[in-house]
This record gives C-alpha cells, structure tokens and sequence, in this order.
C-alpha cells in the first residue's frame, strides 16, 4: 500500500472509534443514571483496576502502556461527565462578595515608596496601609484578623516567581481574593554626591537585583541581599558609606536619594503582579483566576493525568510550577493558576474532581483582576 491507502484506512477506523466511544459514553449516561438513582459512587476503584488491568494485558506487548494510557483518558473523560450528571441538582455554594470600599485595614510589606504600597493604592486607593517588615508578618496579620487585607508580589515578568511568597502560601490560612500589576521602573540610587566609580555595594530586595543583573554585571556592582527595595533605600540614605539602592524613582525622591541611572531593568517594560488576600474566601462576579495549591502521589503518569483533566474540561490553565516542599525530601508541591469563577456549578464541580487526583489539595482563591485608574 502506499501512503495515502494507509492513510485512508486509518481515517476510516478514526471514524470508528469516534462511533464507538460516543457508543461507549452513552452507555456512560445509563451508568450515572442508575448510580444516581440507586445513590451509588461515580468513582469505583476496583472496578476501575479491573478494567485498565484487563486492557494492558490484552494490548500487545509494544502496546500495553499506551493501551494503558488511553483507556486511562476515556475513564477519566466517563467520570467526569458522570459527576456533572449526578450532581447536576445539588445547590451551588455560596460566597461572599469583597468590599474593598469598606474595608478599613489593610497592609503590605515595606514603607512609602515601595512597589508594594503602589499596588496597595490600586485596590484601596483611599486607604494608607499599615507596613510590615517581611512577608511572612503580611500573612500573619492577615489570618489573626488584624488587618482585613494584604498586598503581596508574586510574579515578575523578568525575575519570574516571588519565591518568599510562595514559600509562605502552605502556612498560613488565607484567600486570594484579587490582582493587579504595577509597572517597575528600577532606578540605581545614592546619597547626593556619590560616584558610580566610588560605589562599593548596591542593596535591593533579590527580585529587583535579578531585575537588573544585566546593569549590575556591566557596572561590575557588588550586590547584597535586603527585605525591601524603599527599605534599602531608606538604608543608604541614612548611611554615610558610599552604597547605592535599586528601587522606584518614586521611593528615591521620597528618600532624598540622587538617581544615577533609570530603567536599568534587563526588559522593558517590567511588571510585578501582585495579590490581595484575605481571611475568608471571597468571590467576585468577575473573578476569572482560580489558584490552588496541591501535592501528588509519587506514582507514574500522575502529572500527566491530572493536566488531562483540565484539558478534558476545556479549561485554560494558565501558570504551573512547583517549589519543594523544603522537609528534607526531593518532594514538590505544584502551584495552578487556571481560568473559571467558582460560582460556577461546573467549575466547583471539576475542583471537586481535580482533589481527588491530589495527594494534599489547597483552594487558594479566586482572584479579579484590578487596573489602575
């Protein structure tokens, strides 16, 4: 046969196995119909096993893991139109819809002029917020009630995650509940009268120094490592020693620092995303960005199987990565970011069914995207 037989054939048997598994998926129906009716689980491991271990044994030995693999999918594919079937009369859940125009407290890491207070302004652009030194104490006020909101970075669009946050989002209780972008204009900034030539060490928060490697490399600065990009700025106008800070050029008038350079970020422009959190889950009409949180069992094609889920439901995921779990093992826990409003029926459902591929699962919020003005 040439190509275009061969390529004939296997058209007509595509076809086929189209026809077949609508037949098969109908066949489904009538499962979810009786299940229901007879009060009964949609997922039946045994069962389940018992077919995926009959099709590997069937399946050529070249084959076994491939038929494995398919009839893993349509499985899949079978219990999840079953589950949207079954529940299909159970009441959606109810969520609070965020205030932020009542809001009376809120806070992020920093002081004036930091990026963190400029995407604070977004969401609350009437409130002052209250700083804290690091992180971790944002989170920390957040979950005690003492603050009804916080501002946290978590991604750049050069440097890449916020790790601190990341890090931190497995130990406290919080919900993300919206996000903004700010545009980051990095500046290297001194004491009034400093040289570039007399410059011995520039202080930053390690995102902003990763911002601006390229600037640093060519310079051939000596960096180190602070909390806050206005914090460090806040240092080198108190010190008398010859250092520079890579901040905002807000936060380098507000210091009193003289800019040697501007724009000094390896791409431009460069945007820092930013999350606001809160105690309980709130849920906007548009939210649109679901995050969770969650760990997998250590057995083969599990990724792979959960991605199809999202892929099955027609749903865009938009952000995966992973960070370890840091207990000593080479453990990681994977952090997604996918589009819905888990107002919606179907949405809560599928996170229904995404948990129970999971080893750990964590809904980290559902967050609205906010604009400035």
């Amino acid at each position: 046969m040439n190509l275009n037989e061969i390529r004939t054939q296997i058209d007509k048997m595509d076809r086929e196995l189209l026809d077949l598994f609508q037949k098969r998926m109908n066949l489904c129906r009538d499962v979810a119909a009786y299940k229901k009716a007879n009060h009964l689980p949609i997922f039946q491991e045994e069962r389940e096993k018992q077919i995926l271990d009959k099709m590997e044994e069937l399946a050529e030995d070249d084959m076994k893991s491939g038929a494995k693999a398919l009839f893993t999918v349509i499985m899949d594919i079978s219990k999840q139109m079953q589950r949207q079937m079954i529940s299909s009369d159970e009441e959606a859940h109810e969520f609070a819809y965020p205030d932020f125009d009542k809001a009376k407290k809120v806070g992020c890491q920093g002081c004036p002029g930091a990026n963190s207070e400029t995407a604070s302004k977004i969401f609350f652009p009437n409130h002052e917020p209250v700083y804290y030194p690091s992180f971790h104490q944002v989170f920390e006020a957040v979950e005690s009630g003492e603050i009804e909101y916080g501002v946290l970075p978590v991604y750049n669009s050069t440097a890449g995650s916020v790790t601190q946050t990341y890090d931190l989002m497995g130990e406290y209780n919080f919900f993300i509940t919206a996000m903004n972008q700010v545009e980051v204009a990095n500046c290297l900034a001194v004491r009034k009268g400093t040289k570039m030539e007399e410059i011995t060490r520039v202080y930053s928060h390690p995102q902003a120094l990763s911002q601006c490697s390229d600037f640093i490399k060519r310079n051939h600065l000596k960096i180190k490592d602070y909390d806050n990009t206005a914090t460090a700025a806040r240092m080198v106008a108190e010190s008398n020693e010859p250092i520079a800070a890579i901040c905002s050029e807000r936060c380098a008038k507000l210091t009193g620092l003289e800019i040697l350079e501007t724009r000094i970020s390896n791409v431009l422009p460069n945007f820092t995303r930013f999350i606001c959190i809160s105690k309980e889950i709130e849920v906007s009409e548009e939210a649109d960005i679901i995050s969770v949180m969650l760990t997998l069992p250590n057995v083969p094609g599990i990724l792979s199987k959960l991605l199809m889920k999202f892929f099955i439901q027609n749903i865009d995921l938009v952000k995966i990565e992973n960070r370890p779990i840091r207990d000593g093992s080479f453990d990681v826990v994977f952090y997604i970011d996918f589009k819905g409003n888990i107002r919606d029926r179907s949405i809560s459902l599928f996170i229904t069914e995404l948990c129970k591929t999971c080893k750990k699962f964590k809904l980290l919020g559902n967050s609205a995207s906010f604009k400035s003005e």
